[in-house]
């Protein structure tokens, strides 16, 4: 295998004859796809089993390959993947770049971390690869901008992992909302509450043996490693993660803005602090993130670490004149003005929906529930509000454009440094 800064080197310049030959290679076996299997490579072994049981639902799919910097992971995905009923065990690789170097790779499904969502969509649609990618699908705002690019670029495919776009209840719901079941809507309201305890104060310790720990950073400055970050304590940490907004936020703010019908705000702001342990967790534990879209307007309020199970907050609530609609587990419930329950829809929750329509666009070119220059829209409310509680301030964006309004300040915050060889193509 080629060295890492050579490699990304070349898959950086799009516009090189080996990039257009791979993505053309990539296009034909797409445009004959509904002959034959598709075939998947899913990177990050712990969401990824979910991924791996999702596209086995679908029809004439297959899982060649699994992937993951832990050892002991990738070999429990690979055996997972023949329990779910893959017909053979699939190749198992710690590096994601032998999946794209596979010229009969259809799709490349991203269940790795944050930091890695942007990177590795934007080479594997240069490497002619559909994408799965998960939530929030960039790490900051100009890799937003930098993956929707590249998908627009390559004409490939990528769906992004909100999986209540395609919940059937849900959109049963949205459409009620379009056919004015409230009447005219005015603000919507979304909640995340959880028991997540402490992380402690990490020590510097050498990586475990099972993992690779300089390809786990990939294209984040290094670091050194500490015994309380891998595989899930990243997500507190602002160098890896955008804490619980961008963790589970995005999930919420992605049904609201559905709901409502708008994109960019014009202010955004996010106050809280990290209120309940004393440890190296840097993002907040409680907060509040506001939106102010003009005509409408919608809020998130996140409690990690108090669960508050006596105020039963739905997932998402719609306000409008003539009612509530408010989304919970797999679909909604309507009140009145008066709050008597007058309509719901309360089925089991499945992600396996939003793989069939992600394969289901790929076989026959329909619509993508979740694509990603819509769904980064969701995404980058987060980035607007993480920015906002950095820098203590509200953050100004132009509807028309999507950017901000707010000079240097935000404008510093808005990309991140890589990793020597690791900048995505127009970082």
């Amino acid at each position: 295998m080629q060295p890492r800064r050579q490699f990304l080197r070349q898959s950086a310049l799009a516009s090189t004859g080996a990039i257009a030959l791979c993505s053309q290679l990539g296009t034909a076996r797409a445009a004959n796809a509904a002959g034959r299997k598709l075939r998947v490579g899913v990177m990050g072994l712990s969401r990824g089993k979910a991924h791996i049981a999702g596209f086995l639902s679908q029809p004439d799919v297959e899982i060649a390959y699994v992937c993951d910097v832990d050892r002991q992971r990738l070999a429990a995905g690979a055996k997972y993947a023949v329990s779910r009923g893959a017909t053979a065990e699939p190749v198992a690789v710690s590096d994601f770049r032998r999946i794209l170097d596979d010229r009969e790779v259809d799709v490349l499904s991203i269940a790795a971390p944050n930091f890695w969502h942007a990177p590795a969509t934007i080479l594997a649609c240069d490497a002619g690869k559909h994408v799965y990618v998960e939530k929030p699908g960039s790490h900051n705002a100009r890799e937003a901008e930098l993956m929707v690019a590249a998908a627009r670029r390559t004409d490939r495919k990528v769906q992004m992992g909100n999986q209540r776009r395609s919940l059937p209840a849900f959109r049963e719901g949205i459409e009620k909302l379009r056919g004015g079941e409230l009447g005219a809507l005015r603000y919507a309201r979304c909640w995340y509450d959880n028991s997540r305890g402490s992380i402690g104060k990490g020590a510097a310790a050498a990586p475990p043996e099972e993992l690779d720990w300089a390809l786990w950073q990939g294209p984040c400055p290094d670091r050194p490693f500490k015994d309380n970050l891998v595989h899930y304590n990243w997500h507190w940490h602002w160098h890896y993660g955008g804490g619980e907004l961008a963790n589970n936020g995005v999930h919420a703010l992605d049904i609201a803005r559905w709901a409502l019908g708008v994109d960019t705000p014009l202010r955004s702001s996010y106050t809280g602090g990290r209120y309940h342990f004393d440890d190296d967790q840097e993002t907040p534990d409680t907060g509040d993130a506001v939106f102010d879209f003009g005509a409408v307007g919608a809020s998130w309020h996140g409690s990690s670490c108090l669960p508050r199970k006596h105020e039963r907050h739905p997932f998402v609530s719609i306000y409008g004149e003539g009612g509530t609609m408010s989304f919970e587990g797999a679909g909604y419930r309507i009140h009145d003005p008066e709050g008597k329950v007058v309509a719901e829809n309360l089925p089991q929750f499945s992600d396996e929906p939003h793989f069939a329509n992600f394969v289901g666009s790929i076989r026959e070119d329909a619509a993508l529930n979740a694509e990603i220059g819509d769904a980064q829209k969701s995404t980058m409310l987060c980035h607007l509000g993480n920015i906002a509680y950095k820098l203590k301030t509200e953050v100004c964006t132009a509807p028309d454009t999507g950017r901000h309004t707010g000079g240097d300040a935000v404008d510093a915050l808005w990309a991140r440094e890589y990793r020597d060889g690791w900048a995505p193509a127009g970082a």
